[in-house]
């Protein structure tokens, strides 16, 4: 499980997010970083990268 410094980096006053929502599950459920796809652990949401 990824520690909550590596899902935000603060620039000045603002606050970014490294890793996208999971679009069902709306904001504040980051989706996981696998090597080829992103997805999500609590709904189950499966997103494959593109390979160029």
């Amino acid at each position: 499980m990824a520690e909550k410094r590596e899902l935000y980096e603060v620039q000045g006053d603002k606050v970014n997010r490294k890793r996208r929502f999971c679009p069902k599950c709306g904001p504040g459920v980051f989706l996981a970083d696998h090597g080829n796809r992103y997805s999500c652990g609590k709904c189950g949401y499966t997103e494959f990268k593109v390979r160029k």
